[in-house]
This record gives structure tokens, sequence and C-alpha cells, in this order.
């Protein structure tokens, strides 16, 4: 199937699973030139055979030199960037009591200095308004109790992704904040346990809804309005906020 992002270079960051995942086969599919990044080699292999195309570079946002590496072997073999789709976001549950120091930068390395070590190597090869699009999350306006880790750091995403567009206007720079969305991997390291308490309280305190959003349909809506937006260098889409219609269950405390 041809579409929007057809012949687009797009460098795919998180592609092993979830929105990141369901994004690089959709650009796949639509004939972009897509090189998928992720830490697992076998979940990449299996994305890209599916999808039908594609180029798999190994790597960790998180380790220091595999940013740059992962930038220096997409640029290799694109060229210069068209859009540049950041899919990270690792979470650690539980009370603030229980949140210790290396929960906090285990967080922050892999959502913050991933993301701001990937754009310090991709924005020097990226075309001129060309895109950089990046996930965050509704609960950065939307706090929930025991999440306090990735809500910090996607509010530290947001906020850096504004000065990025001020001191880099030559590039676009888009945030996605995604509501709750499946079927990801977001939360499988989670306690059951401890999930199960914070459940409640987010349902006491108004935060839950009755159905998530569909992991494939989000892409489909990324594909859609990215591929768009690079035929139209004139718009920036600063900041997309998409949330399941469903209603809200619970009651606000």
């Amino acid at each position: 199937m041809t579409g929007v992002l057809a012949g687009k270079r797009v460098l795919v960051i998180g592609a092993s699973a979830g929105i990141g995942q369901a994004f690089a086969e959709r650009a796949v599919r639509e004939d972009a030139q897509v090189v998928l990044v992720a830490r697992r080699a076998d979940k990449l292999a299996e994305t890209v055979s599916r999808a039908g195309g594609g180029t798999v570079v190994v790597g960790d946002v998180s380790t220091e030199g595999d940013p740059a590496k992962v930038v220096a072997q997409a640029s290799e073999e694109l060229g210069s960037l068209d859009l540049v789709y950041f899919a990270v976001g690792y979470a650690t549950l539980g009370s603030l009591l229980d949140t210790t120091a290396k929960q906090w930068r285990e967080v922050f390395e892999t959502n913050v200095l991933g993301l701001h070590e990937t754009l310090r190597a991709a924005v020097p090869v990226m075309a001129p308004n060309a895109i950089a699009a990046v996930i965050s999350s509704e609960i950065v306006s939307h706090p929930r109790p025991g999440l306090a880790t990735y809500s910090s750091s996607k509010a530290a995403v947001e906020d850096a992704l504004r000065l990025w567009q001020i001191e880099h206007p030559e590039v676009r720079f888009s945030c996605l904040s995604v509501g709750a969305t499946q079927p990801t991997e977001f939360g499988s390291n989670f306690d059951p346990e401890v999930l199960g308490e914070m459940m409640e309280k987010w349902t006491h305190r108004g935060l839950s809804q009755e159905r998530f959003m569909d992991t494939q349909e989000v892409a489909h809506f990324c594909a859609v309005v990215y591929g768009a937006a690079l035929s139209l260098p004139s718009l920036n889409i600063e900041y997309i906020s998409l949330r399941s219609p469903s209603p809200i269950i619970g009651t606000t405390a």
C-alpha cells in the first residue's frame, strides 16, 4: 500500500513493541524507507518480517553511546532523515515512599536522557523542515498515584521539546500526548499486586476510562498526520493529545 509516507526517510526508536512497532510497520507498508531501532534484535526481526521491509539497528537509548551509534547507522542507510519517531517509554510503579533513587535514575536515563542524546545526534542529519515526533503521556496533565517517575520524566520531555524548537527552528518538534492504549508492553514489568492497588486508586479518583485506544489506530493516525505535515513545511504540529472517547469510570475524590 502506498500512503502519505511513501518515499520518506523515517527513523523509529522503540520499534519492537506497542505504538512504535505499529507505526514502524505502517510506515514500511506505506513505502517509506524505515530504520527500526530497539534493544531486542529478535523482536525487531519479527517486526520487519511482518511489515515486509525495513532495516534493523539494535541499540538502547539508555546506554551511553548507543543513540549516536544508531543515528549514524540510520543516516548511513537513509541519508538525511525526514521523520524521527521516538516511542520509548519506561516506567516504574509504586508509591513515592517506596520509589528509590535508582528507579528515578533508570526512568530519566531512558525517557529524558535517551531522547536528548538521540536528538543531539539526529538534528544535524535531519532534512530541512523534518519532524521529530516524540510520544509523551496524558498523565503529565492527569497525574496518577504510583507513576511519579514516569509522569515527571514525560513532563521534562515536553519542556525539553519546547526548548529544542526554540534553539533549532529548522526542525519541527512535535509532542504526542497519548492516553491508555492497548496492546502495548507498557507496565509489563509492574508488580501485579501493586498494580491492582493503584488501579483502585485511579478508578476512585476518576482517572480511568472504560476502554483503551487501539494501538493500530494510534499508529494510523500518526502516519496520516505526520505524513501530511511533511508535505506542508509551513505548518508545525507542536502538541497533539489523543485520548479514548469512552466514559470515565469511578468518582472523583
